[in-house]
């Protein structure tokens, strides 16, 4: 096994000691950081853990258009590209336990992708207002209602992939940001007969710096359902 687990940042600087820590107790699982041009040092202080990892760290210096999904996709591209078996998702403001990688990994022994899910038996949230609670389960209501997905945690950004799933992913028409990306690639993996499981989890609400929602995300996460059941369905 070769898996790789990309964590995507911007403006992460604090929270990236204590979560490659984690993630490196994790007897060989690699880490790729992708960082988004974050003006608090976040790259600076990547650079410093990478050099220090004993090649287990590594980092990509994004110079394109700032953006969520972008982020991801040149993080794929560059992970399937090293060859990784296992491509893991998840964030960097530790609202995901590191920890929960390994079970993660466990359960694409029999799938394609795991996902880590908040609203499956077991799962749970905590620390997030009300509002947020509402807005969650709503958005995954209306993802299932309007695409015919039976994922119960269609937003979940913490995932593992299979190589053989994610390589055939169409990567390259992947559109969208924010919450919208992880239902795209959900419904693209879903489309290509990829097995899917969710693995109950615990989201903790972010311990350090500012959450990325925004109008601009709520609105693009409204419309994608319906892209994405108009889009042609290629082999």
């Amino acid at each position: 096994m070769r898996p790789l687990v990309i964590v995507p940042t911007y403006n992460e600087r604090h929270n990236l000691p204590p979560l490659t820590t984690a993630l490196l107790a994790i007897d060989g699982l690699q880490m790729l950081i992708v960082d988004d041009h974050s003006p608090d040092g976040t790259g600076a202080e990547a650079d410093r853990i990478a050099r220090d990892s004993g090649g287990r760290v590594s980092v990509l210096h994004r110079s394109g258009p700032r953006g969520f999904g972008l982020s991801y996709i040149d993080g794929m591209r560059w992970a399937l590209a090293w060859n990784a078996s296992h491509i893991c998702q998840m964030d960097a403001d530790l609202s995901h336990d590191p920890a929960d990688v390994r079970r993660l990994l466990t359960a694409t022994a029999t799938a394609d992708m795991a996902i880590g899910s908040r609203y499956v038996p077991g799962g749970a949230l905590r620390n997030w207002p009300r509002h947020r609670l509402v807005l969650s389960a709503f958005a995954n209501w209306y993802v299932r209602a309007v695409t015919g997905l039976t994922i119960r945690d269609c937003t979940s950004g913490f995932r593992c992939w299979r190589r053989d799933l994610l390589s055939r992913v169409p990567l390259d028409r992947i559109l969208s940001d924010g919450y919208a990306f992880q239902v795209e690639l959900a419904w693209e993996a879903a489309v290509l007969g990829g097995r899917i499981v969710e693995i109950p989890i615990t989201f903790v609400e972010r311990r350090a710096g500012a959450s990325k929602m925004s109008g601009r995300v709520i609105a693009e996460s409204m419309l994608l359902p319906w892209r994405l059941r108009a889009r042609p369905r290629r082999p």
